[in-house]
């Protein structure tokens, strides 16, 4: 892989950082600014509107623009967004910080997708997209909780200025080492790239990203109430369970990454008939603690082998428009996240007990396995070998040519 490709990476775990720090945060925040719980939590809901709203959208926008001037213009006002929500007192600014953020993050993980894939070279598309997906699930594992820490040693600003200091070195690297390359005039125009994306493959393929990432994030977000009172483990073992997840996730963003470019249609099939029965078993078998801690692991690497395929499978698909079908992926994977938890909450609220959520993600992976099924009943198939016959077309080289 190219060393470029770590590089938007790195950038990714400053970003996802920011992504999911809130969640220790929120107390703190509530407090200095004088706004409720609910008002603080706002601004998880606005990144992820943000993020849904931002990906196909600001990669549109982006399209004429040299790839290496894209990345650096997300990155850096994603940068000063930061810098802004550390200094500001207003809750008002800081909601605004947070949507800005959120847009050039989508932006950047859009143009990012299909940089690191054009670079990686056409049978390297699943590989590449793993090392980008790696920097979020080290975000999960490392930067999250680092900045809890930060936080409670120097208070919640210190969590906005570390995402900030992170970023620096990406925007440095990224100018070195991202190729400085014209837009190619005779590369696809908004409305090639969008007649590209029409194919009924791809959006069922962003579909089955939406339904498997929805099923991740519902258990996830309630993993800790599961953990206490079902298991009936310490809280202590929360910061534990939610490592376990993430380093599962690491694992399979790499393991699946290898294998998205070679099996992909039995890393979806087998995955998704796996993540259905793990689901399935760890909500009836979650007051083991043995069998909770391993398959918290092992359901975090399917999840995140199976999501990261999905992606690679997106852009193989649309390899006509690699920047749209990357900023369309992350929309749909945020539109998983966002609907995943609340299905769950949904489920919760409506007191089917604290083991609902588990069943609501087996319930999101058994929509999803049905509709691959009746996609391959009708004829729309999967998998990168589908693609090979259209990846020496003019048009995706002249794609290729712009990174």
């Amino acid at each position: 892989m190219p060393f470029a490709i770590y590089v938007l990476g790195l950038a990714v775990f400053a970003q996802g950082t920011s992504e999911f720090m809130l969640s220790g945060l929120l107390e703190d925040m509530a407090a200095d600014l004088g706004v409720s719980l609910p008002a603080v939590g706002s601004l998880t809901s606005a990144f992820a509107v943000g993020m849904v709203v931002g990906a196909p959208s600001v990669a549109m926008l982006s399209l004429r623009w040299p790839r290496r001037r894209a990345l650096l213009a997300f990155l850096i006002t994603f940068l000063l967004a930061h810098v802004v929500g550390a200094l500001t007192h207003s809750f008002e600014i800081l909601f605004i910080t947070r949507v800005i953020a959120a847009l050039s993050y989508a932006g950047f993980l859009a143009v990012g997708l299909a940089t690191a894939a054009s670079m990686a070279g056409p049978q390297a598309k699943g590989r590449a997209t793993s090392v980008l997906l790696s920097g979020l699930t080290l975000a999960c594992i490392a930067g999250v909780p680092l900045g809890a820490l930060v936080s409670e040693i120097w208070g919640w600003r210190a969590a906005f200025w570390g995402v900030a200091i992170i970023s620096t070195p990406a925007v440095f690297a990224v100018l070195r080492s991202v190729p400085s390359t014209p837009v190619d005039p005779a590369a696809p125009s908004v409305r090639c790239e969008l007649g590209a994306l029409r194919t009924p493959r791809l959006i069922m393929t962003l579909v089955l990203g939406a339904l498997i990432n929805g099923a991740t994030f519902c258990s996830f977000t309630y993993l800790a109430p599961v953990i206490t009172n079902v298991t009936e483990l310490s809280s202590g073992w929360v910061p534990i369970t939610l490592a376990l997840f993430g380093i599962g996730s690491f694992v399979g963003v790499n393991v699946g990454g290898r294998l998205a470019d070679r099996r992909p249609g039995q890393v979806l099939a087998f995955g998704g008939i796996a993540l259905l029965a793990g689901w399935l078993i760890f909500a009836l078998t979650a007051a083991n603690p043995v069998v909770a801690l391993i398959l918290i692991f092992f359901l975090g690497a399917l999840s995140f082998g199976v999501g990261s395929t999905l992606i690679a499978q997106a852009l193989y698909t649309a390899s006509d428009a690699p920047t749209l079908a990357g900023g369309f992926a992350t929309g749909a994977l945020n539109v998983g996240a966002a609907a995943g938890p609340a299905l769950g909450g949904l489920a919760l609220g409506a007191e089917l007990g604290y083991r609902s959520p588990l069943m609501v993600s087996a319930v999101l992976v058994a929509a999803a396995l049905v509709v691959a099924g009746v996609a391959r009943a009708i004829g729309i198939t999967g998998g990168k070998d589908d693609t090979r016959a259209t990846q020496n077309r003019p048009a995706e080289r002249s794609v290729e040519a712009r990174s």
